[in-house]
């Protein structure tokens, strides 16, 4: 025979739930798994399961209980991302971010090191001809990342005359190495 529920009761024990151990459980899942929004779908697992415990006031430590359901919650969803790994929920910024080191290890192949290399020794012979002055402000602006107007204060020239410099450099790079 069915138990009547009293409706009031059960939401009293939801919100006191919710307002007791909703921070404290994000908090916990949110330091271990670093997914805001997997860490909130686990509190809320949680909190459901301790409304639907049925010996819910048997519970003599609530807190002891909740965190050990927590805990354990926490070892299933390890589980299941580790049997299934496309279930793992991945930020996009970690997404791209794995994506650009990928590549950055798949194009260090020993041909693409030796081509870097070749190039390289390339563009310095070809800055090797330009004159000094046109030289030392390329290196500067594009290499060193330093401002025109801090070059052309540098030099005591225009700044104008910092940009012809840099355009020279350019333009003699790129027939140099065959962009033209």
């Amino acid at each position: 025979m069915a138990v009547p529920v009293d409706n009031t009761v059960v939401g009293q024990l939801r919100l006191d739930l919710g307002a007791r151990f909703s921070g404290p459980l994000r908090s916990y899942f949110l330091r271990r798994i670093r997914d805001r929004a997997q860490a909130e779908d686990l509190a809320q697992e949680v909190l459901l399961r301790m409304i639907r415990a049925t010996d819910a006031d048997l519970i003599q430590n609530p807190e002891s209980y909740v965190f050990k359901a927590a805990a354990n919650l926490l070892l299933d969803h390890r589980r299941r991302t580790l049997r299934n790994p496309t279930l793992r929920a991945r930020s996009l910024d970690e997404a791209l971010e794995d994506e650009f080191v990928a590549r950055l290890v798949e194009d260090r192949s020993p041909e693409r090191v030796l081509l870097g290399e070749a190039t390289l020794l390339e563009v310095s012979r070809a800055l090797d001809e330009l004159c000094e002055l046109t030289r030392n402000v390329f290196i500067l602006f594009r290499l060193e990342n330093m401002p025109q107007k801090d070059i052309a204060a540098l030099y005591g020239i225009g700044q104008s005359t910092v940009e012809k410099h840099v355009m020279r450099a350019m333009v003699h790079l790129a027939k140099r190495c065959g962009y033209e």
